[in-house]
């Protein structure tokens, strides 16, 4: 349990206590459910830095990483989805979903020949644009409170539309990435003869 693994389990612990500060309704909630949305994906930076930079990798750290990232960013589409009555939001997080069982699936399929398979680029790269079109939907959820927001002329209405635009950019590089998984994972889903 090294100081990157740390980090990790941090944004594991963190990501309850986000969803609870997006649902339950107080006094800027959404502004507290963004700090802790923001200081758990910086976790997810720091503790890939410091492993790759200290030679801290771990087969664990392989493991669980993306597994919090996934945690996070599913209880953030959960939270959106009870904020906001989108019923596109149900189909964003229906893809995103099926596309961690599947890469799920192809990574324990690999780790039975002892094999675990890291973060690529491109599901490095989703996971940060998720990170920020939930970053932006939750501002946009504080701000859109305030009076100085509402008397201006359709910025309500632009930063709605931008946000889900952002979401679905996220989405799309999730089940982009999840294709490029499987498609280089393939041959786990080959028979082998006994």
């Amino acid at each position: 349990m090294n100081l990157p693994n740390k980090l990790t389990l941090l944004r594991c612990i963190l990501t309850p206590i986000f969803l609870a500060l997006m649902v339950i309704n107080f006094p800027h909630h959404y502004a507290a459910a963004l700090v802790v949305f923001i200081l758990a994906s910086l976790t997810d930076l720091w503790d890939g830095k410091i492993a790759r930079e200290r030679g801290l990798v771990t087969n664990l750290g392989k493991f669980l990483d993306p597994l919090a990232d996934k945690a996070l960013t599913t209880a953030a589409y959960l939270g959106l989805m009870h904020v906001i009555s989108n019923r596109s939001l149900v189909w964003a997080l229906f893809l995103v979903l099926i596309r961690e069982f599947a890469v799920t699936s192809v990574r324990l399929m690999a780790a039975k020949d002892g094999v675990v398979v890291a973060a690529s680029f491109l599901g490095k790269l989703k996971t940060v644009l998720q990170m920020v079109s939930i970053i932006f939907s939750l501002t946009y959820l504080e701000i859109k409170r305030y009076t100085f927001f509402c008397d201006v002329p359709y910025l309500k209405d632009i930063c709605a539309v931008a946000a889900l635009v952002l979401l679905w950019i996220g989405v799309v590089a999730t089940v982009v990435s999840g294709i490029q998984y499987v498609w280089q994972l393939r041959k786990y889903f080959k028979e082998t003869a006994d």
